[in-house]
């Protein structure tokens, strides 16, 4: 089995599936096949619940206070799995703050509302804004929802931004320097904290 549970830039991450709505232009999975110190991120099979809790009884948490939802995968395609493992980890390690890197399409995913829930087990919801419009979101995304995905994800946001978490979007530099800003502007219009990531660094 690949790592459910792997450490990057000094944060354990959670690896609890490879499904994926989006195929984006710059996604890491096309470049490389692990990242930080996992030894492998592509699972043979979807993790199990019971899977995911023995990696997190069997991970030494000593010196962490944070945790992150994010691996070769959509956390929200294992929607089920991630609020367990939300519950669960907040049950036993109650200091450790945990964030969702997500494409925020959980909504149209999992066919149901999905902010609430989130946001009420998940600290910090990071959305991947990628493009100002829906039209280049599409392009660069590749995702299986076009012409839905971008309000989708716009409406994701607000909610979660509406339940009083802290908000990030982010785009990745790949795009033009007009497109970013206009990405902040649209960003900050939400109430969410905008990021730009490095191509280059991989952040």
């Amino acid at each position: 089995m690949a790592d459910i549970i792997y450490t990057f830039e000094g944060s354990p991450y959670f690896n609890i599936t490879n499904k994926c709505p989006c195929r984006c232009v710059f996604c890491v999975r096309d470049k490389k096949d692990v990242v930080g110190e996992a030894k492998k991120m592509w699972h043979d099979s979807q993790p199990t619940f019971a899977d995911v809790k023995a990696a997190i009884d069997s991970f030494d948490w000593s010196g962490y206070d944070r945790a992150v939802f994010c691996g070769y995968g959509e956390p929200t395609c294992a929607y089920d799995n991630l609020i367990k493992t939300a519950k669960y980890l907040k049950k036993i390690k109650p200091s450790i703050k945990l964030r969702i890197n997500t494409n925020g399409l959980s909504d149209l995913i999992n066919s149901k509302p999905t902010a609430k829930e989130i946001c009420e087990n998940i600290d910090i919801i990071s959305v991947s804004l990628n493009n100002p419009d829906s039209e280049e979101y599409d392009k660069i995304t590749r995702n299986i929802y076009k012409g839905r995905a971008f309000d989708a994800m716009i409406k994701f946001t607000k909610e979660c931004v509406s339940y009083g978490n802290e908000v990030h979007m982010t785009v990745v530099d790949v795009i033009s320097r007009e497109n970013i800003e206009k990405s902040k502007q649209l960003c900050e219009s939400l109430g969410a904290k905008f990021i730009c990531r490095s191509f280059a660094r991989g952040r």
